[in-house]
């Protein structure tokens, strides 16, 4: 049996470690090509040491040439910045890309990948929010799969594997609801970003912990189905489900819905993506059905759900409004979690960006970028006033 060789890009952050857990528990099956990180030297010498990849990325000169000091020498090549990223991402013996990146910078490793016809494991969502259609039609070009490792948009891929999108009424998307699902909406002001952290049934990174307690983290699902499934926005509903045991649900044009079910593992749809369009034993404990039920959904309506409603509102807005969306709840976050801005004005400055920023046409990645960078702009000047 041949193995697919991976690229991990993003190692040592949440996705990327539980994507070496896999590795780990398919030796067989997967082979650790690449490896690249942002700055968190310890541990990417620490996956050197067990992985011995071929070539390793940084995200500074500086971090690369500590890597350097601490791996023997020879076998692994040390590269850095945004130039090391897309070697890794086009390395010929790659047959797998994972996109762990966090945020806007992963998008043009995204679309490069594509275009080199890679099966690309997508993490990083902000590529297809910010660059939905660019990236799909780049796909279908050159042959290249966009396997979505979210788990409510992995869900919707496992239900519509072998199914016609003709026949589809409408994709379901879950949301745990975040930890304030039931607070009273005054008290959302005093949220701090220990709370925040805080996920009911997730363990996530930092900033797409965030934006699950604001919702915004779903709102950029439903973009994200939009271009990875070609269903129309009217079509694509939000349900909340405390108990995250239902990740998604399709409905069918005959009232059939269906559903995909699993623990709230991180490693399931991770593998899922790196298996495709195989399916491997789990790495993971199995789920106790009675022991998860029962199951509650709850619309997902009113002003607690603004988010939701602002990537709506820029998805149909099209052109660069949902990067505009993305850069500024990026920048956003990052400030609530400095201290510098309360919890209930993250969407507040989202919306205001949106308001103030020209939108113009999404039509190459030198615009969406350009966008991106003229929201940031916008955004940490709301964040400063």
């Amino acid at each position: 049996m041949d193995k697919k060789r991976i690229a991990i890009l993003g190692s040592t952050g949440s996705v990327g470690t539980q994507a070496l857990d896999v590795a780990a528990g398919h030796p067989a099956r997967l082979h650790v090509e690449c490896l690249a990180a942002g700055r968190n030297v310890d541990l990417l010498a620490q996956q050197v040491q067990r992985w011995q990849p071929s070539i390793v990325s940084l995200g500074t000169e500086q971090a690369a040439a500590e890597l350097q000091r601490r791996i023997e020498p020879g076998a692994t090549r040390v590269v850095w910045g945004e130039k090391g990223l897309h070697e890794i991402a086009l390395h010929p013996d790659v047959d797998t890309v994972l996109n762990a990146v966090v945020g806007a910078a992963g998008l043009t490793v995204t679309y490069e990948a594509v275009t080199a016809g890679k099966q690309v494991a997508l993490a990083n969502k902000e590529s297809l929010v910010m660059a939905g259609e660019l990236i799909m039609a780049a796909a279908r070009r050159h042959g290249a799969d966009v396997l979505p490792v979210d788990s409510e948009p992995n869900a919707l891929h496992q239900c519509l594997r072998g199914e016609l999108i003709s026949n589809v009424r409408r994709l379901i998307l879950t949301a745990s609801g975040g930890p304030f699902r039931t607070w009273p909406p005054e008290r959302l002001s005093e949220v701090t970003p220990e709370e925040a952290l805080n996920h009911p049934t997730w363990l996530m990174g930092q900033r797409i912990t965030i934006d699950s307690a604001t919702l915004m983290n779903k709102g950029f699902e439903v973009i994200e189905a939009h271009w990875l499934f070609g269903v129309p926005l009217e079509a694509i509903e939000v349900v909340v489900h405390p108990q995250s045991a239902v990740h998604s649900l399709v409905e069918f044009c005959d009232g059939s819905i269906m559903a995909q079910v699993a623990p709230t593992d991180m490693r399931i749809p991770i593998q899922y993506a790196m298996s495709y369009p195989e399916r491997w034993s789990a790495v993971v404990e199995h789920l106790a059905v009675p022991a998860s039920s029962p199951w509650e959904f709850e619309p997902s309506e009113g002003d607690r759900f603004i988010a939701i409603d602002l990537a709506r509102q820029a998805l149909q807005a099209g052109g660069t409004a949902p990067a505009v969306l993305n850069a500024a709840d990026e920048v956003a976050v990052a400030a609530f979690l400095r201290r510098e801005l309360r919890f209930d004005q993250i969407t507040a400055v989202v919306a205001e960006v949106l308001e103030e920023v020209p939108i113009t046409a999404a039509d190459s990645i030198e615009s969406i970028l350009d966008a991106d960078a003229i929201a940031r702009r916008a955004a940490r000047a709301r964040v400063v006033k």
